[in-house]
């Protein structure tokens, strides 16, 4: 990787419109010592255009650790990644302000925290540890921010993100971002410690759930961008401030029955 370029990927698929994230008028409150990495441009952020993000399974690896903190690294060994999220209401593009938001993944090993068996050979066990989980509440701009790493895969899935909004104590919008395939493959390849496993083996396009978001309007794939060694990883996500669509698309209705029907 040439450390002064810059490298922005968009997905020609993305369901949400990534956002602006520049420190000018962003509104966003940067936690101390992240490497702010040009961000990506709002071209592909119609005006007016706010997509409802379709509710996605949970997953087996989710636990509230109770840490409201930006920076969940942990000190796990990855490529840093600056995650940048707007949360705002689908309807009138207008941001949502005071929400909790959480976000979890796998480390570059592919690896959640607090879990046993898993592994290529499902022999790996992290209980009692809380890595790469964390809570922000937005601000005024709709605005959270992570610091973190780039997540390893594991089999079966591509490279992705977990996020939670609380709309209230019940109401839930869960979902999974992900990347563009082409720079999973480039860090996998050309960094420590991916490159131990640099053939991932699930893409976007053969991953089952994100595939199931496509019934929805499309994978949703980050906006990221390189510049040297730090990566920003950018998104908007339209979510319907009454809660209906959350609330249909729990238990067994709607997209998450779709994926329990895989």
């Amino acid at each position: 990787m040439n450390g002064g370029i810059m490298q922005t990927y968009l997905s020609r698929r993305q369901a949400l419109r990534a956002l602006s994230v520049s420190a000018a008028g962003s509104g966003l409150i940067a936690p101390p010592a992240i490497a702010d990495a040009a961000a990506p441009a709002a071209a592909d952020n119609p005006v007016g255009v706010c997509l409802l993000m379709p509710q996605a399974v949970e997953g087996p690896y989710y636990f509230d650790p109770e840490r409201v903190r930006a920076d969940i690294t942990e000190g796990r060994e990855g490529a840093p990644v600056a995650l940048k999220l707007r949360i705002v209401d689908a309807k009138g593009c207008t941001p949502m302000p005071g929400l909790r938001v959480d976000v979890w993944h796998a480390d570059a090993g592919g690896i959640y925290s607090g879990y046993a068996n898993q592994g290529d050979n499902r022999d790996v066990s992290t209980k009692g540890q809380t890595y790469l989980r964390g809570t922000q509440m937005t601000d005024a701009d709709g605005f959270v921010q992570f610091r973190t790493i780039y997540p390893g895969w594991y089999p079966g899935r591509t490279p992705h993100i977990h996020v939670k909004a609380f709309l209230d104590k019940t109401t839930l919008v869960t979902g999974q971002i992900y990347f563009p395939d082409e720079i999973s493959a480039q860090i996998y390849a050309e960094r420590k410690p991916y490159s131990a496993r640099p053939v991932a083996d699930t893409t976007n396009a053969s991953d089952g759930i994100f595939r199931a978001g496509e019934h929805d309007g499309g994978g949703i794939v980050l906006a990221v961008s390189e510049a040297g060694d730090a990566i920003t990883a950018a998104l908007m996500i339209g979510v319907d401030m009454t809660g209906e669509a959350a609330r249909k698309g729990s238990g067994f209705g709607g997209f998450f029955r779709r994926l329990l029907g895989r």
